[in-house]
């Protein structure tokens, strides 16, 4: 299995930080890229092939590059912000993927059973609507956007700065998760 991971935002927030937390300044492109380097790492020590990990504003440079070396799986790392009060885990795959639907039910259920956050759910991306993500659209791989966490939730922002390495362990068991689970189907 290769796979191919993808930091949110920009490479040192710069021209887009993603979502920041006004209170202490985190970035959700730092968070981003510190767990998708723990989730290399992780991975690689299994055996997993990660054949990229690429931080850019760039979507159409991203699905290029996953593409361009035919990526198995592919698992964009973001954090969420909204209004301050919601919280929680939710995982988005391509909405007629069956097995994109599979590996965010995995990276989904370790993340929430792993660091106890608030579980809300896995969600479909369809093309041409609001909720059409372009990476997932995209994609020719398997295809998830994990957001781990609300950046602006102030208990949400605690877990995001101090529990990296636990989110990145989760992500990377849910991508060994699926890839067994994906073998037996």
């Amino acid at each position: 299995m290769r796979v191919f991971l993808n930091p949110g935002h920009a490479p040192c927030g710069c021209p887009d930080p993603g979502a920041v937390n006004s209170g202490t300044g985190l970035r959700e492109c730092d968070v981003a890229k510190n767990i998708a380097v723990l989730v290399e790492k992780y991975l690689t020590k299994v055996g997993v092939s990660v054949s990229g990990n690429l931080q850019s504003d760039s979507l159409f440079e991203v699905v290029s590059a996953s593409n361009n070396i035919d990526a198995d799986v592919f698992v964009s790392i973001h954090c969420n912000a909204f209004n301050g009060v919601a919280h929680g885990t939710e995982t988005w795959h391509y909405h007629s993927s069956k097995y994109g639907k599979l590996l965010a039910g995995c990276i989904q259920r370790q993340i929430v059973d792993a660091l106890g956050t608030t579980d809300r759910g896995i969600k479909g991306a369809v093309p041409h609507t609001d909720n059409s993500l372009y990476v997932l659209n995209n994609t020719d791989a398997v295809a998830v956007l994990v957001e781990t966490a609300f950046i602006d939730n102030p208990d949400d922002e605690v877990l995001l700065r101090t529990k990296q390495d636990e989110f990145a362990r989760a992500i990377a068991r849910g991508i060994t998760d699926f890839e067994q689970e994906a073998d037996s189907l």
